[in-house]
């Protein structure tokens, strides 16, 4: 085997982790960079823990997908009466960022994690890349991977004419305590993933790891996401927060304005089926994620690569995104290796590969969130809603 490249991973999330660690176990020498100041946290983000999430830390750090994840046995669609219009036996691994980022953070390690690191520029030319940074430092790499999510600089800089696509809604977001629920909510709801269909909207509620990790039904955490249209005028004033910051990608836990989660929760109970008015209205600091897309026309530039939301960001319909930026370490592991360590004919390799999953992705969630949101023709048990990252189930 040839020699293997020098790495940076620009983005120290869950994709620039994967992607680190299948690295480093070909023989690569890589580092971690990450802007941040502090180590990566994420509340109230669940997951759902598809294989290409799970395959690192259960195959290479033998952690058992039940120990970082909970487990469902069904998936419900309820009326706003409660009743349920259909079940069916589905089981799903269902997480939370934070729960699967210690487990990930845990088997890199800190020594080559490197927090308060801005990439600012960097230069292929041809034989190397030499990356800057704010700091005033540099490092010359064979491979740059940028990792560095939906507001990428490296993509704004390689591909500046792309841009995101306001998808026309967003969804709300948020956790509450399991031991905080009613029995009969919590009865309704622990051991399933559960849907809810309005018009032009539809909500999802399922359980994942409590804040410390913990997957013991009872002491986890129950999870929201709610798709809500918001008309591209009113967007602005949607996203701007408690101090009159405009946010353009989300508005976290504790900065959403009180007008808006007023009435986020006068509608939920007017809506909803009672267990998930119970589980929306009770959530202390709800948060709004913007639904996007992004496509890109490339992802391999010499020795440069965008992976993840870096380079595609697409709708969470088929809760494949982290297992979308797991796949691109997987799949750019196995062509460095494939390539003997000849990092540019690796790229060109992975790219035909990635680009291709990333465009039949993104055009299923745009599908799934086009006859939820604006047709009306999104129907419980569509085989179409099954999670996956190839396609439903797959």
């Amino acid at each position: 085997m040839g020699s293997m490249p020098r790495v940076a991973v620009i983005g120290g999330s869950l994709g620039g982790l994967t992607a680190a660690l299948l690295l480093r176990d070909l023989g690569c020498e890589v580092s971690v960079y990450e802007r941040s100041h502090h180590e990566l946290e994420a509340r109230g983000a669940g997951i759902a823990v598809l294989e290409a999430t799970w395959r690192y830390p259960v195959q290479r750090l033998g952690v058992p997908a039940d120990e970082f994840s909970s487990k469902t046995r069904y998936v419900r669609f309820l009326e706003s009466d409660g009743s349920i219009t259909h079940e069916e036996a589905r089981a799903y691994h269902l997480s939370s960022w934070n729960a699967v980022y210690r487990v990930l953070m845990h088997g890199f390690g800190r020594e080559h994690y490197h927090l308060s690191s801005e990439m600012t520029t960097f230069v292929d030319d041809g034989e190397h890349v030499t990356v800057n940074f704010a700091d005033g430092r540099t490092e010359v790499v064979d491979l740059l991977v940028c990792a560095d999510g939906i507001t990428s600089e490296a993509r704004q800089t390689l591909l500046p004419e792309v841009t995101s696509d306001y998808a026309g809604y967003v969804a709300w977001r948020g956790v509450i305590p399991e031991s905080e629920l009613s029995a009969a909510t919590f009865d309704a709801l622990h051991e399933s993933l559960t849907y809810q269909v309005m018009e032009n909207s539809h909500i999802l509620v399922y359980p994942i790891p409590g804040l410390g990790g913990e997957v013991e039904p009872g002491q986890r955490l129950m999870n929201i996401v709610w798709y809500r249209n918001v008309a591209p005028d009113d967007l602005e004033g949607f996203l701007t927060d408690v101090n009159g910051e405009v946010r353009t990608v989300s508005v976290p836990p504790g900065l959403v304005n009180d007008r808006d989660i007023e009435q986020m929760r006068f509608v939920a109970r007017s809506l909803l089926a009672p267990a998930l008015a119970e589980v929306v209205t009770g959530i202390e600091e709800p948060f709004l994620q913007v639904v996007y897309d992004i496509e890109v026309p490339r992802m391999a530039f010499g020795r440069v690569c965008l992976i993840g939301d870096a380079a595609f960001a697409c709708r969470p319909h088929a809760a494949a995104g982290t297992a979308k930026a797991a796949e691109d370490g997987w799949i750019l592991a196995e062509e460095i290796r494939a390539a003997d360590g000849d990092v540019v004919a690796a790229l060109a390799a992975w790219e035909v590969r990635q680009l291709a999953l990333g465009q039949s992705l993104l055009a299923r969630t745009r599908d799934i969130g086009s006859r939820s949101q604006f047709e009306g023709t999104f129907k419980a048990g569509d085989p179409e809603l099954v999670f996956g990252l190839y396609g439903p189930g797959n």
